[in-house]
This record gives C-alpha cells, structure tokens and sequence, in this order.
C-alpha cells in the first residue's frame, strides 16, 4: 500500500471528517479555505483516482456524483502500519519495539484488543 500524496491525504481528510457525501465543488471548497487555490479539475482527478483505488465510493445525485468514504482512516492507518511491519527484515522486533513506545492507555487499549481476539486456528497452543 502506497502512502497517500498530500493531496490526496487532504482529499480523504475532508471526506473523512464530513457527515455526508460530498460532491467536488464541496471538496474544493473546503481545500480552498485553507489558503490554497485549487483547480476544480485537478481535485475531480485526484478523487477519481482515490475512487479506483477503492477509498472512496461515489453515487449519482442530481447532476453531480457525491463521494463518501468506502474505508476509513483507521483502515488507511493499520495498512501503513502493516507495510512498515512488512519492511522489516524482524517484524517481531519491530513490534515489540512499537509497543514498547506506546503509552499506558494505548498499551492497555493494545492488551484489550488482543485478548479479544479468537486464538489462531493454525497455532498448536
């Protein structure tokens, strides 16, 4: 999984934080409040390309598409999070070294999770 450019980043960003689908225009002028000046059709490709990549979902709604979120930003961040894993020639080490950065409430939010899990079916525990 590639890391999202800039602005894709602020594309899913915007869309992550909204209640409701957003068409282009809406995208667009969230990106231009924050002191840029973006072309409309720049930001249309760029939320076509985040559509194919299978980030976004979009449905018709009068004369324009709507785009909401098809994964959400913890999906986004457990991948890059799982590819950091991946590049490590020890990825148990790297995740021992991951955890023992966390601080207490994210360690024991860590513990919860991973003893709700179900044990692994392949494991001979």
């Amino acid at each position: 999984m590639r890391p999202f450019g800039e602005l894709e980043a602020d594309i899913m960003r915007i869309v992550w934080a909204s209640n409701e689908p957003l068409n282009i225009q809406g995208i667009v002028d969230a990106l231009n409040g924050e002191q840029r000046q973006l072309a409309y059709t720049t930001v249309m490709t760029v939320t076509e390309r985040l559509r194919a990549k299978g980030w976004l979902e979009r449905a018709k709604q009068g004369r324009s598409f709507h785009y909401g979120a098809a994964r959400t930003a913890d999906d986004y961040s457990a991948g890059l999070m799982e590819q950091a894993l991946d590049s490590s020639a020890d990825r148990t080490s790297a995740l021992l070294r991951f955890a023992g950065r966390l601080d207490a409430s994210e360690a024991a939010a860590l513990r919860r999770a991973l003893e709700s899990m179900p044990a692994d079916a392949d494991t001979d525990d």
